[in-house]
Parts: C-alpha cells; structure tokens; sequence
C-alpha cells in the first residue's frame, strides 16, 4: 500500500459523486479553485453562485489547522475574498517548520450553523482493519480525538451497519441526529472502501434541518490501486507537501517509472543540501537515508529516491543523470557527496546498471568535478564485480574522487565515510565467499583435490581454506579423484560447515 494524499477538492470530488447515502448532502460540487492565474470574470462565469452568497476561501494544499493559523476567510463575498486573497495568494508563508507558498485556493458557500451542530468524523486504515472515530463536538478546538472520539473497529472484509454505528459511535450524539448520521457515516465508511481510501477526515461535518454538509476534509487513497480505480479517479493528482515544490524532474522520473518494469523513484528534498543518494533497493533507500539522519546529516540530505526491479542500462542513465544535473546547479562551500548504495542484489545485473551510472558521470564529469563531488559506491550481486571495476576505471579516468567498495564492507559503512564519521580504507579487503572460487582451467574434466590442496592460492580464498576437511582418501590409501562437478559440491558443503 502506498498511501498518498490528495487536496480537498479531489477528496470532495470523489465524496460528491460516489457516495451513496439517503442524507441530504448539500452544496455538491460547489467549489471553486483560485491560482495566481485565475480570470475571475471567467470564475464567476463557470459559478454564477459566487456573486450571491457569502463566501470561505482557504488554501488547498495539505495544511493542518488552517482555521487556527488564520488562513480561513468566513462569511465573505467575492470582493471580501479578493481582498483577502491579496495578502496572502504567491506569498511565503510558514507552518510549523515548513515554509511554503501559498498558490492554490479553494473557495465554497458559506454555511451558517450553530456550534452543536458541528461533529467529527475520521476513517483511517490500520493492520487489523479500519477504524471509524467519531465525536459530537467537531470544529477547530476539537482537541485530542485519539482520547476523545468514539471508535469502532471493521476488521478486513467487515461490514459497517446502522446499528453499530449507533451503538458504538453516537451514544453522546443528539437523538434527533442519530439516524441522519448512521447513514452519512455508513455510506461514508462504504465509499472509503470502493475507492481504497487509506484515510478520510471531516472535520467539521454540520448536520441541519436542511442535511448534511461536508465543511472541511482531508485524505490519503492507496495509489497502487489506480489499476483498480482509474474509471472512478480519473487522473488524480497527488500534491507535494506544503513546503516543498512539485519538480518537473521528479514528473520526468516518474513518467520513466510508469513506462518501465523497473522502480525508479525520486523525491526532491532539499535542492540546495551536499548530501545526495542514488541507492539501489526500496528497503535500502530507508536504510540509508535514516542512517544519514542518525549520523547528523538531516538537514543536508537533499533527495530520496531508489532504482530496483532490474532497470536497463539506458533507464539507469537517465536516472543518474538526472540526478546529477541536479545535484551540480548550486555549489555547496563544503562540496557534495553522493551515495551509490546497495544490498546484495537477487537478479539486478549490477555491472549493466553501473555502465548507465558511469556514463551519467562521463557527461558530468566537468560539473562533478567543478561542484568538489566525492562519490561513495559499495554494492554487491549478480556481476558486481565487473561493475565495481567499471566505477573504479571512470574516476581513474576523469579525475573524480570516486571510493568503491564491494559484499566486504557493511553497506551503510559509506554513508560514516561520507560525512566524514570514519576513515577511508585505501585498500578495501576482499570479501571470502563462493563467487571467488577459480576451477581447473586446464581442459581435464576431473580435478584432484591433493592437487587442488597443494594449489590452494588459485583454488579457493585463502581465509575459508585451513577450515576444511582433509582430502577424503579410498580404502587403499590412495587420494579420492572427483570430477569438476563433483568437486564445487564438496567445496560448497565444506564451506557451509565452516560458516555453521
């Protein structure tokens, strides 16, 4: 599950048109979107409705408490919304930690309504099923709702009645509410789930005489069932976290991903940071991106990201490059790093992928070179030899400071070399294990292993072999011949036992 959030108006959207419920729900479809672009002649054009009645405007772009940090405008009309849009629209603004420009608005009609017609509502997922919260106090001091609200818990494949909902979640809600609610939340909690939904949040939701109305939402859809939903989501857009930019190269990659078998992922995080990864490997992405934060890094790491799935060697070069010519438009008064890292592949042809990188580093290697980029490699499987001695040639060769490392050296070991936390080995050690081992190259199908013994610097690593048993001998006295099949068996079992 990848769960991804989506603005309130797409979350809106999809309520307005899908949910099935015998509730009055009101003002559907009535929203209008503001951008620095907007022609409001023609806004008011497409919603005539924005001339005749009082009006909130609000920004839509994934911010928290938005009443609280007096970002909503209440019970304006279109000149009151303009003016207040003046301060406020392509203005930086802060939230929390995050700094952020304020580009994209949302306005509605505004509802009047008593305090004690406001409730909270909030679905989310969790590994034993999804919870329904619910409390009879919504609003912007709703509080704690973790302690606070109602809850009822719909294992996998559960299904939500009108009932249980109100017994377990309406037992302080008004009697005269009751029934309008179980339904709403009912036909709420069914839409979560035909859309995949991994959260939906109403806060408040303003229950009438005249019905129900959706004042505030937020959400989050699994985007892995777009295979699923894409009649009913259409082209759902999934914004960037306020304070941080939507890229066109983070567009470009993903474009790359969807036309590949391959997984090729990338975050911008910080542009301006020293600290860059192009990490091989979902799981080994998080790895390495938490042990830079362990390490200090947090504030210099400047993207997340992972190439897997076997990507080709053209697919690997315009992954890498992109990330270079990324890396190498501002330079940073310490210079850069960047980490190519990697667990121990299972199919990825790691030398195939290393020539895309190699070629990204040929193209940049001016700028690389000009920006002071120092470059960290450790990976291992399939052909990881070949690729390690291509990565070593290139910064022979272009003069790039470039540190490989192979299966001998733990793989979050270059992230403390990186930042400067260890020291750079000279002369990695070579890693003891099976692909090392060298056959009889002679055209002889059989192999001695007296022979074998009395040559144990070409047959096998030197660490593993005073570990092994003596040749076995027959009955006469004589050493046991075994063919070259017969010979990686016992070799490979002999080692096993010196590993166990």
């Amino acid at each position: 599950m990848s769960a991804k959030a989506i603005s309130e108006q797409t979350g809106k959207e999809f309520l307005y048109k899908y949910i099935c419920t015998s509730a009055a729900v009101q003002n559907r479809f009535r929203y209008a979107n503001v951008t620095a672009e907007t022609d409001f002649d023609r806004l008011t054009e497409e919603h005539p409705w924005l001339l005749t009645q009082r009006l909130v405007v609000k920004p839509d772009q994934l911010i928290k408490r938005r009443g609280k940090l007096g970002l909503v405008g209440v019970n304006l009309d279109l000149k009151g919304v303009r003016e207040w849009l003046k301060p406020r629209l392509m203005r930086e603004t802060t939230v929390g930690k995050a700094k952020g420009m304020l580009k994209n608005f949302l306005i509605e009609p505004f509802v009047p309504h008593k305090q004690e017609e406001e409730f909270y509502v909030c679905i989310y997922a969790a590994r034993e099923g999804d919870y329904v919260l619910f409390h009879h106090e919504g609003g912007v001091d709703v509080g704690d709702v973790d302690a606070k609200a109602r809850k009822l818990l719909v294992g996998v494949d559960g299904k939500i009645t009108e009932e249980s909902v109100k017994k377990e979640l309406l037992t302080h809600a008004p009697n005269d509410k009751k029934a309008i609610l179980a339904n709403f939340i009912v036909g709420l909690f069914n839409l979560y789930e035909d859309l995949f939904f991994t959260y939906l949040e109403i806060n408040p939701l303003v229950v009438t005489k005249d019905g129900v109305y959706v004042l505030d939402m937020a959400a989050k859809i699994d985007a892995t069932a777009d295979y699923i939903c894409k009649a009913k989501w259409g082209d759902v857009e999934f914004p960037p976290p306020f304070g941080r930019e939507a890229y066109p190269e983070e567009a470009y990659i993903a474009d790359l991903d969807a036309k590949s078998g391959a997984s090729l992922k990338l975050t911008l995080l910080n542009p301006r940071g020293r600290i860059w990864t192009m990490v091989a490997g979902g799981g080994a992405s998080v790895v390495y991106s938490d042990t830079i934060c362990d390490l200090g890094g947090v504030n210099e790491l400047a993207n997340y990201g992972e190439y897997s799935g076997a990507p080709s060697e053209q697919q690997t070069y315009d992954y890498a490059k992109t990330i270079l010519s990324l890396m190498t438009r501002e330079k940073h008064p310490e210079g850069k790093v960047l980490i190519i890292g990697g667990s121990i592949a299972n199919f990825t042809n790691v030398a195939a992928t290393f020539k895309g990188i190699v070629r990204a580093i040929r193209d940049y290697q001016v700028p690389l070179k000009e920006h002071e980029v120092t470059i960290f490699v450790r990976r291992g499987g399939p052909n990881y030899q070949e690729g390690l001695r291509v990565m070593g040639e290139v910064g022979k060769t272009t003069g790039i400071p470039i540190h490989v490392f192979g299966t001998e050296t733990h793989m979050t070991a270059i992230v403390g070399m990186a930042l400067g936390h260890r020291p750079i080995p000279n002369q990695p050690p070579v890693a003891a294990h099976t692909a090392n081992f060298l056959l009889n190259s002679s055209g002889s199908t059989s192999c001695s292993l007296v022979c074998c013994q009395s040559e144990q610097k070409t047959c096998m690593p030197q660490p593993l072999f005073h570990s092994l048993p003596s040749p076995p001998f027959s009955e006469t006295g004589h050493a046991v011949r075994l063919s070259e099949a017969q010979w990686v068996f016992v070799w490979n079992i002999a080692r096993l036992c010196v590993l166990l």
